[in-house]
């Protein structure tokens, strides 16, 4: 679904969401099936709305993106995970390579490992 036309536009407007909300962000990005966002979660509104308010906002607007996006929708549920201050710069450097990062492995098969990791 993130084509090259919107992808971009769509992490801006994904870290104005945060903004808002007041969770700092601090960087969005993804690859064609998923995104990622790194932000200081505020104490004043849990992860789960968080999450409600940026799957609600950003789907209104990428329908208005055109025509092949009327039907865009999120899947149900989402990933959350802390990560300690020291590790952010490591984070930043994984979301922003994300494009040549998922040549070598689908985000499905990483996303499981990874729970099965740290499980």
């Amino acid at each position: 679904f993130l084509d090259k036309r919107i992808k971009e536009e769509l992490f801006s407007y994904l870290g104005g969401i945060c903004k808002n909300l007041e969770c700092n962000p601090l960087i969005e990005g993804g690859h064609k099936d998923h995104v990622h966002i790194l932000c200081l979660l505020s104490r004043k509104i849990a992860l789960m709305k968080l999450i409600e308010e940026l799957k609600t906002h950003s789907s209104k607007w990428i329908k208005t993106k055109g025509q092949q996006y009327r039907k865009f929708y999120w899947q149900n549920g989402y990933g959350g995970f802390s990560i300690h201050p020291a590790q952010a710069d490591v984070v930043k450097d994984y979301i922003s390579t994300q494009d040549e990062h998922h040549k070598k492995i689908s985000f499905k098969d990483e996303y499981r490992a990874f729970l099965k990791e740290y499980d």
